[in-house]
């Protein structure tokens, strides 16, 4: 069983001794951020710093000027680190110390672009951008991710890439101060506060359209005043239950579409930018209804078109994906690693075919030894 773990280019720069540090717990390989959202960032081991602060989405190597020319939709350079290019410098690091290199590519989600070009956001039902979530079925946002994708993923070096975010993201969100716990709305709620209303998605509902904003509106206004959601055997039949049977189909035929093709140009414009035997993973959650940095996928079809994907809650989701597992297809067990933001201790997950750790950056030493441990 393969293992990796994801790193941020500020993890290795200016630390002489943070790729021989990796090496040493025994990893495979490590899957480095070459394109991702805002954060805040410990680096407890780093010689020279203890926080990194991305003030925004950004590329971490020098983005080609010829591509993007003109472009309204376009990546933002870095302006946190002392480098031309963090990506290209870490990634040579670790390679060095004898680790192989897979870029970590984030998709549909930039709270920056949001800002700057609110029409291209979901919009919920009541009118309201999010502004940290394109909407992946417009199609400046896939000429967008397509172009993102290809160019981030496929860095000197690397051998593959993982892309999160690719497909729907919604209401979840790790916001800066975030104040929306108050009422919970479990995931039928959390599915209808991420349905999109800008005006390709709406076209997209078809008949459903006229009556599923109002539909939605009044399936959610008992869930402000308190209200449980409806009992049901999972999480789509609570949606049916809200919603009706004929709009939550439409909308979800809808989303899994768009998604789909904003997954297909995004892996074929990776599979047209990347050398033979460049594996291109996804992550997903084969509940399709659900969006977020693992949005929800057709397992069966993403399997089809994809080399794997790379699985939250693996106990919940390997399951779900197993059945549709192909000849070479790769399920990867993605395990939290970090104690002090509700991790454990590492353990081998025998129905995967590799494991993922997050983050080795941001692991206290305790939990780097729990990984060693394990490898060893």
């Amino acid at each position: 069983m393969r293992t990796s773990a994801f790193l941020y280019p500020w993890d290795v720069l200016g630390d002489p001794h943070a790729a021989a540090r990796l090496a040493g717990l025994g990893l495979d390989r490590v899957t480095l951020a070459s394109a991702y959202h805002s954060t805040r960032a410990l680096t407890p081991r780093h010689p020279e710093r203890r926080i990194v602060t991305a003030r925004h989405s950004a590329v971490y190597y020098p983005a080609s000027p010829q591509r993007w020319r003109g472009r309204a939709l376009r990546p933002y350079a870095q302006g946190w680190l002392d480098s031309a290019d963090p990506f290209g410098e870490a990634a040579d690091a670790l390679r060095r110390a004898g680790i192989e290199v897979h870029t970590w590519v984030v998709l549909a989600h930039n709270s920056r672009l949001g800002e700057e070009h609110p029409g291209s956001t979901v919009q919920n039902a009541y009118g309201e951008h999010y502004p940290w979530a394109p909407c992946v079925a417009r199609p400046e946002v896939v000429e967008y991710a397509a172009d993102l994708a290809a160019e981030a993923a496929v860095r000197p070096g690397t051998a593959g890439t993982e892309l999160e975010s690719c497909g729907w993201y919604g209401l979840a969100h790790l916001h800066a101060h975030d104040k929306i716990a108050g009422v919970p709305l479990g995931q039928a709620g959390q599915f209808l506060m991420s349905l999109c209303f800008c005006d390709v998605c709406t076209r997209g509902y078809g008949e459903h359209a006229a009556g599923l904003r109002k539909a939605v509106r009044a399936a959610l206004e008992p869930l402000w005043r308190g209200g449980a959601e409806p009992e049901a055997a999972d999480e789509w039949g609570r949606v049916e239950t809200l919603l009706g049977a004929g709009p939550a189909a439409a909308a979800l035929a809808h989303r899994t579409a768009a998604a789909l093709a904003f997954q297909q140009a995004a892996v074929g414009a990776v599979r047209a930018a990347a050398p033979p035997g460049f594996r291109i993973l996804l992550h997903g959650d084969p509940l399709v209804h659900r969006s977020g940095p693992n949005p929800g996928v057709d397992a069966a079809r993403v399997l089809a078109l994809a080399d794997g994907l790379v699985l939250p809650e693996p106990g919940r989701t390997l399951p779900l994906a197993a059945p549709h597992r192909r000849p070479g297809s790769v399920l990867a067990a993605n395990l939290p690693v970090v104690a002090g933001m509700g991790g454990g201790a590492p353990a081998f997950v025998p129905e995967a075919d590799e494991l993922r750790l997050y983050h080795a950056g941001l692991a206290s030493d305790a939990d780097l030894a729990a990984i060693r441990a394990l490898l060893a």
